[in-house]
C-alpha cells in the first residue's frame, strides 16, 4: 500500500487529490492558481487535501496547462534561437517572428548532409559572438542544426559554448526528436527554451511546498504523451510538457470512469480539451502536438485544445457576434473578491457613455523580474499607475501621458505575463444565471448590464447568449475532433456547406429552410468545473449519452498519479553506397560497419541501453525495455535491395516510490 499525492496546477484552479493504491481516492481540494506567486496556490490546494497529522507521502506527481496556456496565449521568455547551417527562406514562412524576435534568431555556418557528413565547418567564432552578444537580454538559448538528428555534433558543440560562457539553459534540437524537418524542429526547440524558466518557476514552488511540509517523496511531472518524468529530466524539456494537464485528465477519466470508447472533454478555465479513446487508451500523434496554432514535433495524447473556457474572453467579431476566447482573462466575479472597489468602478461606468473598454480591466500579474531595465517608457508608466492596483482600461488611457501607445504597451506587457486583462466571462454568465456562484454576484451582474446596454438587450438575456455561444464553440470542437478521428478528416473554414450543417446542428433555433440532427456514437465523459453546465445540454443536441465520474473536477490530479515512466530511443540504419558500409545514426553521433548483421546488433544494444537509462533517469523503477525493428526492403531483379531500418526501443517502468532503489546492473531483467 502507498500513498499518493497528486497536483494539478490549471490557469484558474490548482487541484490536489490523496490517493491510496489500495482503497482509491482518500481527499481532494482545489484552490485558485495565483500566477504572481504559484507557490501560493499550491500550498492552498495541498495544505487542504492533507490530514493532521499528514501521512507519509511516498510519490508526488504533477501536471500543468502552464506550457499548453502560455503557447496559447503567446506568453514566453525572450530567447535567442542560433540555426546552423540553415537557409533563412527556409524558415521565412514559419512565422518566427510571432515566437522569437527577429534580432534574435542567428544563422550560422556548418550544419550536416543527409548522410550525416559535414556541409560545411561549424563556425564557432560566430557562434561565440552570437552567445556573448544576447545572453545578456535573454532567458534561455535554442539550438539547431541542419540534419542534426542524423549528426548533433555542430549542436553539442555549440551547446558546450553556451554553458561556458553563460549560465543560461540551452537546449537542442536533436534532444527533443529524432524526426526531420528541420524548420519544425526549430520551431519544437524554441518553443521548449521559451518555456524553461515558466517550467522552472512551477517546479520550485512544488519543492519549496514539499520541502516546508517535510515530504521528501520524488517529484514526477506528467509529459504530453500522459507518461511521467523526474522533475530534473522535465526542466531540460519542458516542451515535452505541452498538453501534461489535458494528457493527465484522459488518464485520469480512464481511471475513474468504466467507459473504454468515449471522447473525453475536459472544461477548465482557459481551454477545452477533447481527446478520442479506444479500447481505454487513447490515441497518440506521432506526428506532433499542434497547440494555439504551432505544430510542434512532441508526440502527445492526440488532444484537440481549443482556446475556450470558463475564463475566456468575450468579444464580437466583425459581423457583430458573439465569440468566446481564445485569450484568457479574469472573470469580474473572481477580481472583486480580491478587490471589492472594482464594484464601485463598474458603478461607475454605467453611468458613462459605453465603449470598447467598458467593464474592462488591468492588473499586475506577477512582479517585475530582470525584464524591467527592458521596459519601454510607456510600459514602465503603465506598470506604475497599477501599483495601487486593477484600473478600468479607459482610466488607464485618461491618466497616462503615452496614451498613443497604450494598446502597444498593453500588448508587450501582456506577451510577457506581467498584467492580466479582467472582463466579463462565462463564468460571469455563469454567476448571474445562478449556476455558480463562487465569487462577486454583483461584479458579474453589472458586467452583464454593460454588454446588455451595448448590444440593446437584457442583461439574463445576454448571459444565456454567452453560455449558448460557449455551447456552440465546444460542440464544433468536438465535431473537427471526432472528423479527425475517423480518417484524419478536417473541416475547413472554406466548407461552407460542412459548417452550415453543424451550425444548424448546434444553434438552439437556426431558423432556414431545414433543421439538423447529428448523432454521436460515442459517448461524453465530462470533466472539469463547467462540465456539467455546458457539456449536459451539448450531449443532448448531439444525441448522446454523458458520464460525469466522480471527482471529475480534480481528474487531472488524479491522472497525475495514476500513470508509468515511458521512454522511448530510436536509431537508424543506413547504407553508405560510395564505400559499401552501414551506418548507424544515434542520439551521440554516427557510427560505420562493414556488415548489416553488426550495424544491427550494435543498433539494437545501443537503443536498449540508451532507452534503460533514460527511464532510470526518468525516475523509473521495476524497467521493462521492447524493441521493434522496422525495415525497409524493396524487390529489385532476382534480389532485394535494402533501405533502410529502424530500431525502436520502449523502456516502461513504474515511478521509483520514496526509499526504493533500482537494483544492481545484474539483478536487472
Amino acid at each position: 500500500m502507498s500513498t499518493l499525492l497528486g497536483i494539478d496546477t490549471g490557469g484558474t484552479y490548482t487541484d490536489a487529490v490523496l490517493l491510496d493504491t489500495e482503497r482509491g481516492v482518500i481527499s481532494t481540494a482545489k484552490a485558485l492558481t495565483t500566477k504572481h506567486n504559484l507557490l501560493e496556490g499550491i500550498q492552498h490546494a495541498v495544505r487542504k487535501v492533507l490530514p493532521h497529522p499528514p501521512p507519509g507521502i511516498d510519490l508526488v506527481s504533477l501536471s500543468s496547462t502552464l506550457a499548453t496556456n502560455a503557447i496559447v496565449e503567446g506568453k514566453g521568455n525572450s530567447i535567442c534561437l542560433i540555426l546552423i547551417g540553415y537557409d533563412p527562406q527556409m524558415v521565412a514562412d514559419m512565422g518566427f517572428e510571432r515566437l522569437v524576435d527577429a534580432r534574435r534568431i542567428v544563422f550560422i555556418q556548418g550544419g550536416h548532409t543527409v548522410d550525416g557528413e559535414e556541409q560545411s565547418p561549424l563556425d564557432l567564432e560566430a557562434a561565440r559572438r552570437a552567445i556573448l552578444s544576447h545572453a545578456p537580454y535573454v532567458a534561455a538559448f535554442a539550438i539547431s542544426s541542419f540534419f542534426g538528428v542524423y549528426n548533433p555534433s555542430h549542436e553539442l558543440e555549440v551547446k558546450r559554448l553556451v554553458r561556458r560562457l553563460t549560465n543560461l539553459p540551452v537546449t537542442c534540437g536533436h534532444e527533443l526528436t529524432t524526426k526531420l524537418d528541420a524548420p519544425l524542429r526549430a520551431l519544437t526547440v524554441a518553443l521548449n527554451a521559451r518555456l524553461i524558466p515558466l517550467l522552472r518557476e512551477l517546479i520550485l514552488a512544488v519543492q519549496q511546498l514539499l520541502a516546508s511540509e517535510h515530504i521528501q517523496a520524488p517529484l514526477m511531472v506528467v509529459k504530453g504523451d500522459g507518461s511521467l518524468v523526474d522533475a530534473e529530466m522535465a526542466l531540460q524539456r519542458p516542451v515535452e510538457t505541452i498538453l501534461s494537464g489535458p494528457a493527465a485528465s484522459v488518464i485520469g477519466a480512464l481511471h475513474l470512469g468504466k467507459e473504454k470508447d468515449a471522447f473525453v472533454i475536459d472544461m477548465g478555465g482557459t481551454t477545452t480539451d477533447i481527446a478520442a479513446v479506444h479500447h481505454g487508451r487513447p490515441a497518440l500523434n506521432l506526428k506532433g502536438a499542434k497547440v494555439g496554432g504551432w505544430q510542434t514535433m512532441v508526440e502527445a495524447v492526440d488532444i484537440h485544445t481549443t482556446g475556450l473556457g470558463g475564463d475566456s474572453e468575450i468579444k464580437l467579431d466583425e459581423t457583430g457576434s458573439l465569440r468566446i476566447g481564445p485569450r484568457r482573462v479574469v472573470p469580474l466575479s473572481l477580481l472583486a473578491t480580491s478587490y471589492p472597489s472594482v464594484v464601485e468602478a463598474l458603478r461607475r461606468q454605467l453611468e458613462a457613455p459605453p465603449d470598447n473598454h467598458t467593464g474592462s480591466f488591468v492588473l499586475h500579474e506577477r512582479p517585475l523580474g530582470p525584464e524591467q531595465d527592458s521596459l519601454t517608457s510607456a510600459q514602465r508608466e503603465v506598470w506604475d499607475l497599477l501599483s495601487a492596483g486593477p484600473m478600468p482600461i479607459a482610466e488607464l488611457a485618461a491618466r497616462g501621458q503615452h496614451a498613443a501607445y497604450l494598446r502597444y504597451s498593453l500588448d508587450g506587457l501582456l506577451e510577457r505575463g506581467l498584467i492580466a486583462i479582467s472582463s466579463f466571462t462565462p463564468t460571469d454568465a455563469v454567476h448571474v444565471l445562478g449556476k455558480y456562484r463562487v465569487g462577486s454576484v454583483e461584479a458579474a451582474s453589472i458586467g452583464a448590464e454593460l454588454w446588455a446596454r451595448r448590444l440593446g438587450m437584457r442583461p439574463r438575456k445576454f448571459c444565456q447568449r454567452v453560455v449558448e455561444q460557449v455551447i456552440i464553440q465546444a460542440g464544433r470542437a468536438l465535431l473537427e475532433s471526432a472528423l479527425s478521428d475517423e480518417a484524419g478528416l478536417s473541416l475547413s473554414s472554406r466548407d461552407s456547406v460542412g459548417q452550415l450543417l453543424i451550425n444548424r446542428a448546434l444553434e438552439a433555433d437556426g431558423g432556414g429552410n431545414f433543421a439538423v440532427k447529428l448523432w454521436l456514437r460515442r459517448p461524453i465523459i465530462g470533466l472539469g468545473a463547467p462540465a456539467a453546465t455546458y457539456l449536459a445540454p451539448l450531449a443532448e443536441k448531439l444525441n448522446t449519452p454523458l458520464y460525469i465520474p466522480e471527482h471529475a473536477a480534480v481528474a487531472s490530479a488524479i491522472g497525475a498519479v495514476a500513470s508509468g515512466v515511458v521512454q522511448k530511443v530510436r536509431l537508424l540504419i543506413r547504407p553508405q553506397d560510395e564505400d559499401e558500409t552501414y551506418r548507424v545514426y544515434s542520439p551521440s553521433g554516427v557510427r560505420d560497419f562493414s556488415k548489416l548483421a553488426d550495424a544491427t546488433s550494435y543498433a539494437r544494444r545501443t537503443a536498449r541501453r540508451l532507452a534503460r537509462e533514460r527511464a532510470g533517469q526518468a525516475g523509473a523503477r521495476r524497467i521493462k525495455v521492447h524493441l521493434k525493428q522496422r525495415d525497409v526492403i524493396v524487390p529489385v531483379v532476382n534480389d532485394q535491395l535494402f533501405l533502410e531500418a529502424e530500431v525502436i526501443a520502449t523502456a516502461v517502468g513504474r515511478p521509483r516510490l520514496k526509499e526504493e532503489r533500482e537494483p544492481p546492473s545484474h539483478l536487472r531483467a
